[in-house]
């Protein structure tokens, strides 16, 4: 009888962790999203086979570069969380630039690019650090005479755009680069545990998901990417000193001319966030639990204690994904036509 006691408390008590895992869940459905199972398509921009490989090879082409030496990949690099782990990127000249590397993974899925929301696609992005003066420096012309001096990429332009009187394009470059990023979708532990497998994330992750959502975190970082949407000030309850927020970056501000988007920021995607250190708009800050604390008390108004900042970053970890294998493409061989790079000089 003691035997038949024990074991119906035992089984009591886990039905009731079953239920409490799965309100848990249902809540959290509510909040987020997991990851579409199949690349997430483009609006006006249809992905075909041909059109996602010539988006590859420009993507890991220097030549898109005025000096031949930076690509896209020199900022996002796809082996080290999509980003160059770099306070700022260097570009052309060595120069550093004003902001820290957004990392492109999954980053089809922000609402808009880069930290103030300036580009409303990720074409629209690609076509801004080819022209950046601190970054690859070059000229849509440049870039296209550069493309149209090999032979391979004028087939390889007329395949991925088909009936185009112009097919080899400024604009097509970067719907090419667009649509082979937007297959750089991680699918993570996460996603695994929102449709159903219980066993995918462990109790303190469980803990750090409760408390990421009871804490307020969720409010600003949300939806399928865990944030990439939605503009808000850095610094809502308490500006974080000025180590960590330049006071002469005032974010979208820049974009709109509107004092109250003075320091306002898009909030920042976290899927992979413990593979993209620095962290926030300044890249200041190498320590995601240091990074934690700060939009605790900065932006909710909390002090954790440290095992809930731990706990917190352990769910952050469970956003850690499979970066989909890519394999390097052979580039077109340069002509005697090729633009020739332009010298770097050191600023």
């Amino acid at each position: 009888m003691r035997r038949i006691l024990l074991l119906t408390l035992v089984t009591t008590a886990l039905s009731g962790l079953a239920a409490s895992a799965n309100e848990l869940r249902d809540i959290a459905l509510e909040t987020f999203k997991p990851l579409p199972s199949t690349v997430p398509a483009v609006p006006g921009n249809p992905a075909t086979p041909e059109k996602v490989d010539l988006g590859k090879a420009l993507f890991f082409d220097p030549r898109l570069s005025a000096s031949g030496v930076f690509s896209c990949y020199s900022c996002h690099n796809l082996t080290t969380g999509g980003d160059d782990n770099m306070e700022t990127s260097v570009g052309h000249g060595w120069q550093k630039g004003p902001r820290n590397s957004p990392t492109v993974l999954n980053a089809v899925l922000n609402e808009a690019q880069f930290w103030d929301g300036r580009a409303d696609d990720l074409a629209a992005q690609a076509k801004g650090p080819v022209q950046a003066s601190v970054e690859m420096a070059n000229t849509p012309e440049n870039a296209v005479a550069t493309l149209k001096s090999m032979p391979q990429y004028v087939e390889w332009f007329a395949a991925a755009f088909p009936g185009e009187e112009e097919a080899l394009s400024f604009d097509n470059m970067a719907k090419a680069i667009e649509v082979f990023e937007a297959t750089l979708i991680t699918p993570a532990p996460f996603d695994a545990w929102l449709n159903g497998d219980d066993s995918a994330l462990n109790e303190e992750q469980l803990a750090g998901l409760q408390l990421f959502m009871d804490k307020g975190c969720s409010s600003c970082h949300s939806g399928v990417n865990v944030g990439g949407h939605g503009y808000y000030p850095f610094g809502l309850i308490e500006k974080p000193g000025a180590e960590v927020l330049p006071p002469d970056d005032k974010g979208r501000f820049a974009v709109t001319e509107t004092v109250d988007d003075e320091y306002v920021f898009r909030a920042a995607p976290l899927r992979n966030i413990a593979l993209t250190a620095p962290y926030f708009h300044s890249g200041k800050v190498w320590d995601l639990s240091v990074a934690v604390d700060i939009m605790a008390e900065s932006q909710l108004g909390e002090e954790l204690k440290p095992e809930e900042t731990a706990q917190i970053v352990a769910f952050l970890g469970s956003l850690t994904g499979t970066v989909p294998s890519v394999t390097l493409p052979v580039l077109p061989a340069e002509t005697s036509t090729t633009p020739h790079p332009t010298t770097m000089v050191v600023q």
